[in-house]
């Protein structure tokens, strides 16, 4: 019993997967806080690129 409690707390792999999630975590965390302050500006840049493609079908056609 001894023996597999060292090898539980000689084993990185657990600590790495932890940090891997929590570094995930962050920069899924830090997407929504771009998102949210910029939500607006990039509705109207995505209005204008709509405009601006429809505009160019029209003439294509």
């Amino acid at each position: 019993m001894p023996e597999t409690i060292s090898r539980f707390f000689a084993d990185d792999g657990a600590a790495t997967a932890i940090e891997y999630g929590l570094i995930a975590g962050l920069v899924a965390v830090g997407c929504i806080v771009a998102f949210v302050a910029f939500g607006g500006s990039l509705g109207n840049l995505f209005a204008w690129v709509n405009t601006r493609a429809g505009g160019a079908m029209d003439g294509a056609g």
